[in-house]
């Protein structure tokens, strides 16, 4: 008597060539498609299958699979929208931490404490992850805290106070895995330059552009290039809100490069 064959199931993972240069097939997510509005959520293997992985291949190099994932803990779409562009697959959690600052905390230290905050509030959830946390923080000539405008009024304000004068932006960076114990964190910063602004120009540019949420309220990856006179900085990245010179560094060091080595 001939036994039916059931039908295979469909997984919710796939076979791939590792990128870490193997040459072996390794079961990893299927990739987020990276659009920056999209809902930035990557398919994972049931938890049973994942646990029954090996994160490293024979000749010792980490693999990425659903074993080691990669989650960003933000919800900014510019985030988002960064990170895909090293071509990992990824997963978004919102990390649900308090942002309000301490009395007298520095802005570098505000933004460092945070992107730690962040990592480590997913980290709990997702231990053999390796998460990114990121937080920006700014001040005007070194000394006023500048946050995210919220609205008109205030980026309005923002943009007059920094007519002509420097701000500086502090993006923190935190890459953590609790598994193993790594914790990598960098602050990068840029100092933004200011031409000198007149009112005309300032509401022009806040009824085109509506930077709400972007501290000091000039966009410089959108329209805010025309208001500065120069950037300085290691990374252009840092400014739009992920210093990606840092993260691929912190990604190298965990196992995870998106160039494979």
């Amino acid at each position: 008597m001939t036994r039916a064959v059931p039908a295979r199931r469909q997984d919710t993972h796939r076979t791939t060539r590792c990128r870490c240069g193997s040459g072996r097939r390794c079961r990893s997510w299927v990739p987020w498609r990276a659009l920056p509005y999209d809902s930035g959520r990557g398919q994972r293997l049931p938890a049973a299958s994942a646990a029954r992985r090996s994160s490293r291949n024979p000749k010792g190099r980490r693999c990425l699979t659903a074993a080691t994932p990669l989650i960003l803990a933000s919800t900014s779409p510019y985030r988002r929208e960064l990170l895909s562009r090293l071509r990992l697959p990824f997963d978004v959690e919102v990390p649900g931490v308090d942002e309000s600052a301490h009395a007298g905390e520095l802005p570098g230290a505000l933004a460092l404490r945070l992107a730690a905050e962040k990592a480590r509030a997913v980290s709990l959830r997702h231990p053999r992850a390796l998460v990114i946390g990121s937080d920006q923080a700014a001040t005007l000539d070194g000394a006023t805290a500048i946050g995210k405008p919220g609205g008109h009024e205030q980026a309005r304000e923002q943009l007059r106070a920094a007519s002509g004068r420097t701000m500086q932006f502090h993006t923190a960076l935190c890459a953590l895995r609790a598994s193993d114990g790594f914790d990598e964190r960098a602050d990068v910063v840029t100092r933004v330059r200011f031409r000198r602004l007149d009112d005309d120009e300032i509401e022009r540019y806040l009824q085109l552009e509506q930077p709400w949420d972007c501290a000091g309220a000039a966009k410089s990856e959108g329209l805010g290039i025309a208001l500065l006179d120069a950037i300085e900085g290691d990374d252009p990245s840092a400014l739009v809100g992920l210093p990606l010179i840092a993260l691929v560094r912190m990604l190298r060091h965990a196992g995870l490069s998106p160039l494979g080595s």
